[in-house]
């Protein structure tokens, strides 16, 4: 038998992208990854499975219970340095978001069970306090859809069913802030408390802060929901999924002429900025799943791998809030959100 040679050590490069949640996946490049032996991923403890396996490439899983971002390669007798990536960490299940969470200055994150159409949901939405119990907030409304916090930290939510922007009191109390607002879907407030409310059925509605509503901008129509937040340029960014794998995402500016901001990308749900301006999108790009970053050149690339992501938004802890179809992740990625700079 050969004897094993230090230079026969697999070595990582580089992995793409940063971070994942449980289903998403990593890709691996180095050297020495897969010798003559399958490679093995180790997330912390966790064994993670290997899609592909080559010499200088390795596509690895992760999957449920990785918790620790600390990856190693091994193959044969020898393994990698460790590589440090970012790895959601399971909050809250058996949810049905259908937009980003939102989170308060306190930490306290907001989420739905939107259900599906007409089908009236025992809570419909939830609180999650910083140490991640989750108590119901709202029980009296249907289909609960976007989320939204003022200036003031009140919250509000979104109704696909009966075209009502509700706000919510911290007992959970429900008062009609506007209605007629069609299939009302992502809402979000802008820097003087003026709320924007998209209708999916093509138009994005101002509500001022004395109630009067107005069209701002009608869009081509979504099969899905619109997905809303204002940028530092104090644009307002729309997402809406089409038939289209190539979808995009709108920016308005404040007198609401509409341009393609980025096209690309495929089923754009949630979105939210960091505080340097970097767009985030719930979204899929080249077929992989997960949240694509695009900074201020409109250059893209995957930022967070994982299957079925409708929303995130950003924690005063600096972690990523990321919310799938059925559970909330937290993913700690050391950047600050717009919101909390």
């Amino acid at each position: 038998m050969a004897l094993f040679k230090d230079s026969d050590r697999p070595e990582i490069s580089h992995v793409s992208p940063v971070a994942a949640i449980p289903g998403g996946e990593f890709q691996i490049r180095g050297k020495n990854l897969a010798r003559a032996d399958r490679p093995r991923v180790l997330l912390g403890d966790v064994a993670a499975p290997v899609i592909i396996g080559s010499n200088s490439l390795v596509i690895a899983r992760v999957p449920d219970g990785a918790s620790i971002g600390k990856m190693v390669v091994e193959c044969g007798p020898g393994s990698s340095s460790i590589w440090q990536c970012g790895i959601g960490v399971q909050i809250a299940d058996s949810i049905h978001p259908v937009a980003n969470p939102a989170v308060d200055e306190f930490g306290n994150i907001y989420t739905t069970f939107s259900g599906s159409r007409g089908q009236k949901t025992p809570v419909s939405v939830y609180r999650i306090d910083i140490n991640y119990d989750v108590k119901p907030l709202v029980t009296e409304m249907m289909n609960a859809t976007g989320l939204a916090l003022d200036a003031e930290g009140q919250i509000y939510v979104s109704s696909r069913h009966d075209g009502i922007v509700y706000q919510v009191s911290p007992s959970g109390d429900m008062s009609v802030y506007v209605e007629g607002m069609g299939v009302a879907t992502g809402i979000a407030f802008d820097a003087e408390g003026d709320l924007y409310v998209g209708d999916r059925s093509g138009t994005i509605f101002k509500i001022s802060r004395q109630r009067q509503i107005y069209v701002f901008c009608t869009v081509e129509p979504s099969i899905a929901a619109y997905h809303l937040a204002f940028g530092l340029d104090k644009h307002l960014y729309v997402t809406g999924p089409t038939t289209s794998s190539f979808d995009c995402v709108y920016r308005i500016s404040p007198s609401g002429e509409l341009e393609n901001y980025y096209r690309g990308l495929g089923r754009p749900q949630g979105i939210a900025f960091d505080a340097d301006g970097n767009l985030y999108v719930a979204a899929s790009m080249g077929g992989r799943k997960g949240v694509v970053r695009i900074d201020q050149n409109r250059e893209a690339e995957l930022f967070l791998s994982g299957p079925n992501i409708v929303g995130l938004a950003f924690a005063p802890s600096r972690a990523l809030i990321v919310a799938s179809n059925n559970a909330l992740y937290r993913v700690d990625v050391g950047i600050r959100g717009l919101a909390f700079r």
